[in-house]
């Protein structure tokens, strides 16, 4: 949440309580561990963040529209909207190829845990979550820009 823009109405506090919620309501869901626990808390946050970033898209609730930030008189655009509802529909293809790798990227990303964390969360090495992270990394960006060139034909277009 660190890196969305100003003017966002979700505080990281209610983040934290509207996943909770989702996670226990009225019942004890039974964990079957810490990895289980953080699956389930980095699902139910990527869930919110997704669901508020439909809901501040959608026409009727001024999606593209500029916003007024009071505090500086400037005009800013929520530009991370598009890239969060971008974000889940990666992750999705990427679960349907390897579910591991899209649970690091919810552990890395939504729940926002560290190297290390991740890897005792999921039960793997620190240096497999590293590997794993790199072919994520590639493949996400793929996913969200496009292919890139290869080493050899930047080094041509830049001559």
């Amino acid at each position: 949440m660190a890196k969305l823009p100003p003017g966002n109405t979700l505080q990281p506090t209610a983040l934290v309580h509207d996943a909770y919620l989702r996670l226990v309501g009225n019942q004890d869901p039974g964990w079957d561990g810490r990895g289980h626990f953080f699956a389930s808390a980095a699902e139910a946050m990527r869930q919110i963040l997704v669901e508020q970033a439909r809901r501040k898209a959608a026409i009727k609730h001024g999606g593209g529209q500029k916003r007024l930030d009071v505090d500086r008189i400037e005009i800013g655009v929520d530009e991370r909207i598009g890239e969060i509802l971008a974000i889940d529909q990666a992750i999705d293809r990427l679960r349907e190829v390897d579910e591991r790798k899209a649970d690091i990227v919810l552990h890395r990303y939504f729940a926002g845990l560290s190297r290390e964390e991740t890897a005792a969360v999921i039960g793997v090495s620190v240096r497999t979550i590293d590997r794993e992270w790199r072919s994520i990394v590639a493949r996400l960006h793929r996913d969200l820009h496009g292919d890139l060139p290869l080493a050899k034909e930047r080094d041509d277009a830049d001559s």
